[in-house]
């Protein structure tokens, strides 16, 4: 039986497939030997001193710019200075921060707040991240002390200014009262409102626990001057609600040789010596007594300094009533303080047209002195 001739030679290409793969199998071997003929001692270490490149020259940078890298996280603090820092550990006398530095800070329980507080825990918590202001330099152990009242205390004067700036109206509690007024707190700031800064209705002694609104007088960080007038406060909020020209009733409160005090509602206004009467007076105290109810007109009112200024004598029908009849001048009040509004009409309207004039006579004589120019180049 004849062989097929395609069978053959299909079983002699397996047979010399079957040969060369062989053949790799052989050089494969040979070749993974080769790989394993390496000497022990080329091996390095895994923490071999001799792997460690300690020549800075051919490192790419020198020894001193490597010190000076390192001199980077080198944290240089000085007083006055905020930083950032955690809080890890409350102690009875104060808490221990973590600034980077090569010491944990310390931060005396005194300078945690600028207001009173019974413990650190009522402002910090253990973790905490916040600023905090450097007070000095190093000790001896090589610990700087911290503070967060600096801070507030920086912050609060800022914020004061800043009220003060805008002529703000602040409400603030009475904490306590002495000889020569009452303390209150502002943004922490201890404040002083003098005696005669209180309204002429509250009594010194009773203030203590009660809110007052205020206005700033004196600002100044540099003396630790932070004064404040509860009269003030009072006379601008009651000067929302009066014009010139209106009749108030008033209580005479006290009288001094340049004139009388009269609380209207609260406030008080200056009755001058000189607007009781059209008739010459030596002293107030011929005409006036403590406690008098009587009407009076306003002529003038300042915010700004808290005055409000008081008139009879545009009140007087004829010169010389209060001093004859001062229950005429208050039956006519209302009347005459009529007449008085529209005398002060009359005069604005007549201040106005008289400005009007003057710009109309300005623009006529600018206009011809441009007329004039005009020819002139002409010519």
């Amino acid at each position: 039986m004849s062989e097929n001739p395609s069978q053959t030679v299909k079983e002699l290409a397996e047979d010399k497939e079957i040969e060369n793969s062989s053949e790799l199998d052989k050089n494969s071997e040979s070749s993974k030997k080769e790989d394993l003929l390496y000497k022990k001692e080329e091996i390095p270490s895994a923490d071999s001193s001799s792997s460690r490149n300690n020549d800075f020259d051919n490192a790419g940078f020198t020894q001193e710019e490597f010190a000076s890298l390192l001199g980077k996280y080198d944290y240089n603090f000085k007083p006055g200075d905020l930083v950032k820092g955690t809080v890890f550990a409350l102690e009875p006398k104060g808490a221990m921060i973590d600034i980077g530095a090569k010491t944990a800070a310390f931060m005396p329980v005194q300078e945690v707040s600028i207001n009173k507080v019974e413990g650190l825990s009522d402002v910090l918590q253990p973790s905490e991240n916040r600023e905090f202001f450097i007070m000095s330099e190093e000790n001896e152990d090589g610990q700087l002390a911290l503070s967060i009242r600096r801070i507030e205390y920086q912050r609060a004067w800022e914020r004061v200014r800043q009220l003060q700036k805008e002529d703000a109206t602040i409400y603030s509690e009475v904490f306590a009262t002495n000889r020569g007024g009452a303390l209150v707190r502002v943004e922490g700031l201890r404040g002083f409102i003098p005696g005669s800064h209180i309204s002429a209705r509250k009594i010194k002694d009773d203030l203590e626990g009660e809110y007052l609104p205020l206005k700033f007088l004196e600002v100044d960080e540099e003396r630790n001057r932070l004064v404040l007038s509860h009269r003030r406060a009072l006379v601008e909020k009651k000067m929302n609600r009066l014009e010139v020209g209106e009749v108030v009733v008033g209580s005479v409160k006290g009288i001094k040789p340049y004139g009388a005090f009269i609380d209207i509602g609260g406030v008080s206004g200056l009755l001058h010596i000189s607007e009781i009467s059209h008739e010459h007076i030596e002293t107030p105290h011929n005409v006036l007594n403590v406690s008098d109810q009587m009407k009076v007109m306003i002529i003038d009112l300042d915010s700004e300094r808290g005055r409000i200024s008081l008139s009879t004598k545009a009140l007087e029908p004829e010169p010389g009533d209060m001093l004859s009849d001062p229950q005429k001048v208050f039956n006519k009040a209302e009347e005459m303080a009529a007449k008085y509004k529209q005398m002060l009409f009359e005069q604005t309207d007549e201040n106005e047209e008289i400005q009007s004039s003057s710009s109309e006579a300005e623009s006529a004589s600018a206009s011809a002195s441009a007329s004039a120019s005009a020819s002139a180049e002409t010519v």
